[in-house]
């Protein structure tokens, strides 16, 4: 992949890097598109560093206040050369509605998916001007994850983000050119299945060539006739010279399989490079199975903040450290926590093998709204990240929020019933695990939180497994596994949140009691892990959390990635 070219998954080489200097306009009395804004260069701007918001450090503003609208500007030089030009934002918080040189390109709503418009139309040769309007709001209609609607951070709720918060790009095209790709790898026919998407319709047929490829070596290549707008193929991952040798995509062996696409009209080629894993995840007979065989889960929650830039990662280079950090602590993979990440570490992922759990953002109300703007805004999400191998789970709600009264309420019980399938009607493949955590209606997982710290009462609690799933106890004090209606079927059980220590030298709030050393630390953390393991059912856990966050300070690291204990230690008891 091109170094911190945004979108691993589909890639082309003639592209342009719009993050940088900005101009910027708080519009706190909601005057700009009324008066115009977008028609002329702003005046008495200040500079904003995109992709970071106005709430960090990083965009140089550092004003954490709630301001629900922003303008954006910049100028771009640009030659048009015949071909189209797209226009990509990864992520901006939440509603987003772009000019370019004064005319409206597109808008979209969401915060946490990709989107991109067609500006060929608007650009002029030489200065072109893009200019963008955010609304954001302290709404909890609105997929917000864990981002504050209140005035200051409470809980486990930090600093909201608004704007431009993931890279901003162009990139040069061919009148007739691949849109999107959806890959799916089948193991036990050793062949994957393309389902690729054009632009437009062609008028007359054209040629698709995919050649698939394993270490710059040729595996297999084959020309379609693409004279639709989604054409659907599928290709052998083996040769004729070799053809039992498929090879495996898992965190002992990532390998990843490189994909040559490109599309001929008979004047201009689309060619786009992608990639895939040939692996298979399914969840049978109380375990989780990765290419068909037990996969054991040590996960942990990664929230993905950092102190300078909030949500927003400094550098691609930042997101490899975190990691490799969580590779050299023991984990093979990570629960990514109410964010969906840039996907540059989802590439990173799957390239040095670590499992993740991509989570939606939560909501914090139900209603007839809230639920249609969840359903559309998941779904551009798991489009999203259908291809990368990395990603095990989807995880469409977490410990109720948005859905509190899902144990009695017929309504949102539907709700996540719907999502759930909706979900598989487009990823077959994938576990789908509807409520993190708390009471599960439908879902191929069984998730449970439980901070207990101490290690003895942990293994009581535990003790009769088959007195929690069948609903006869709690599990966490007052917290029932399924809802009413609901009951287990064999599913795979994993401990999905546990542990949250912290010092008590640290301003801030962990789970339990406060610890004064590091001996202290290991041995709590040490205990209870030994009873998660020794306690039969549990298929996996996943320890909260990676490194700190604002006020919540039970990270491993603190929020510069420092570590706060022995990392060889926690690596030790982990691996055990």
């Amino acid at each position: 992949m091109q170094k911190n070219y945004p979108r691993p998954q589909l890639c082309r080489e003639n592209w342009k890097d719009l993050n940088g200097k900005w101009r910027f306009l708080f519009d706190d009395e909601d005057r700009g598109e009324s008066e115009n804004w977008y028609e002329s260069a702003f005046t008495d701007y200040r500079d904003i560093r995109v992709p970071f918001t106005y709430e960090t450090q990083a965009s140089t503003i550092g004003d954490g206040g709630l301001h629900p609208v922003v303008w954006y500007q910049r100028d771009v030089e640009w030659e048009p050369s015949g071909r189209r030009t797209l226009l990509h934002f990864e992520g901006v918080d939440y509603e987003a509605k772009v000019w370019v040189n004064g005319k409206c390109a597109g808008s979209h709503t969401g915060g946490y998916a990709r989107f991109s418009m067609d500006v060929t139309g608007y650009l002029v040769s030489g200065k072109n001007t893009v200019t963008v309007r955010v609304r954001d709001s302290d709404s909890c209609v609105q997929p917000r994850g864990k981002q504050r609607w209140k005035g200051e951070n409470f809980g486990c709720w930090y600093v909201q983000t608004t704007g431009i918060w993931k890279t901003v790009w162009m990139e040069e095209v061919p009148m007739h050119f691949i849109e999107s790709i959806k890959l799916t790898p089948d193991i036990d026919r050793a062949s994957a299945v393309f389902s690729v998407t054009l632009n437009e319709k062609p008028e007359a047929p054209l040629e698709l060539s995919c050649n698939i490829l394993y270490q710059g070596r040729c595996v297999s290549r084959q020309r379609v006739c693409a004279d639709a707008r989604f054409v659907t193929f599928e290709q052998p991952v083996c040769n004729m010279e070799e053809p039992w040798q498929v090879e495996y995509w898992s965190p002992a062996h990532p390998a990843l399989y490189d994909v040559e696409l490109t599309l001929d009209d008979g004047r201009q080629q689309d060619r786009v490079d992608s990639y895939f894993g040939m692996r298979r995840i399914s969840a049978e007979g109380g375990r989780v199975l990765l290419n068909n065989r037990p996969f054991y889960q040590r996960l942990i929650l990664d929230q993905g903040y950092w102190r300078e830039s909030g949500l927003t990662p400094p550098s691609e280079e930042a997101l490899i450290k975190d990691i490799d950090l969580i590779l050299e602590a023991g984990y093979n993979g990570l629960r990514k926590h109410e964010k969906v990440e840039d996907e540059r570490f989802l590439y990173w992922c799957d390239v040095k093998g670590l499992v993740v759990w991509c989570e939606m953002p939560s909501q914090y109300t139900c209603h007839d709204e809230a639920m249609e703007t969840y359903a559309r805004q998941w779904m551009e999400i798991v489009r999203q990240n259908y291809n990368h191998p990395c990603v095990i789970t989807w995880t469409a709600f977490n410990e109720s929020w948005g859905i509190e009264r899902v144990y009695t309420d017929k309504v949102q019980q539907k709700f996540t019933e719907a999502v759930y399938h909706l979900t598989k009607s487009f990823d077959a493949m994938r576990p789908v695990i509807v409520n993190d955590g708390w009471e599960h209606t439908v879902s191929d997982i069984l998730t449970l939180h439980d901070y207990e710290e101490d290690a003895g009462a942990f293994r009581e609690r535990y003790g009769d497994m088959q007195a929690i799933v069948e609903n006869r106890i709690p599990f966490n004090r007052d917290r029932y596994a399924f809802a009413k209606g609901f009951a287990y079927r064999g599913q795979p059980i994993l401990l999905s949140e546990y542990g949250g220590i912290a010092f008590s030298t640290e301003e801030g709030w962990g789970y339990g009691k406060q610890v004064e050393s590091q001996e202290a630390f290991l041995k709590r953390f040490g205990e209870i892990l030994r009873a998660i393991k020794e306690t039969a059912g549990f298929a996996g856990f996943c320890y909260t959390q990676v490194t700190d966050v604002q006020q919540e300070v039970n990270g491993l690291y603190t929020m510069e990635r420092e570590p706060k204990v022995d990392m060889d230690e926690i690596r030790k008891i982990n691996l055990l």
